[in-house]
């Protein structure tokens, strides 16, 4: 049966503007996004069988587009949708931490860079460059790769903070892992971080460690 055929207070579309998002299930929200299926298979129906084929909707949104576009009941069109959607949300958590005060706002800086990195297959550090009243001025990926002391050059941090007139940092990188506790190299560039930046005075305010299920604030450990 066609999502047209259902009754109106059981389509998706309708729930979504009559109840909230919160009341859909990801399929029913994803179902929304996708708007048609294929012959003989509703757009629900095509959801539920996404989420399943990649175990869950983190899965289906990280997908490789190269591999998402050969599934049946997606091609370029849908897949372009999808990823827009993921980049709307992430730019939707930028700018509510872009307007706040990144210290007074500890969960969303959290979410933000959960978005931002948790997904990376590979390491990536990077800066949240902050005004006086700790408001976030940038959000800059500087280094990919191996993330040791010998690969993350103080300089380049202290350079951009200073194009930035940044008052502040905070610094993250991600472990793809998925594990988040900080090892002793990510001890020693935080200390060499803070050092650098200390000289030309600004102040280093935390360095958080993106796992696959929670993110680590060095600061609230004592450790910056």
């Amino acid at each position: 049966m066609r999502i047209n055929d259902w009754p109106t207070a059981e389509r998706p579309r309708e729930r979504l503007l009559s109840d909230g998002a919160d009341a859909l299930s990801d399929a029913e929200l994803l179902a929304i996004l996708l708007r048609t299926g294929t012959r003989g298979c509703s757009a629900p129906d095509l959801a539920r069988r996404l989420l399943n084929r990649f175990d869950g909707l983190r899965g289906l949104l990280e997908a490789p587009a190269d591999v998402l576009v050969d599934e049946p009941g997606l091609g370029p069109a849908k897949v372009a949708q999808l990823q827009a959607a993921v980049a709307l949300a992430r730019r939707h958590l930028r700018a509510r931490l872009t307007r706040g005060d990144a210290l007074t706002s500890p969960d969303a800086t959290r979410r933000f860079l959960r978005a931002e990195l948790r997904h990376r297959p590979h390491e990536a550090f990077c800066g949240l460059f902050l005004d006086t009243r700790h408001r976030v001025i940038a959000f800059r990926v500087l280094f990919r790769g191996t993330i040791d002391a010998a690969h993350v050059h103080p300089r380049v941090v202290v350079e951009t903070a200073l194009a930035d007139r940044a008052a502040a940092v905070i610094v993250a990188h991600n472990h793809p892992s998925g594990v988040a506790e900080p090892s002793q190299a990510d001890l020693a560039i935080t200390r060499r971080l803070r050092d650098a930046l200390a000289l030309v005075d600004i102040r280093l305010l935390d360095h958080f460690i993106v796992g696959d299920a929670e993110v680590v604030s060095l600061a609230e450990r004592g450790l910056v």
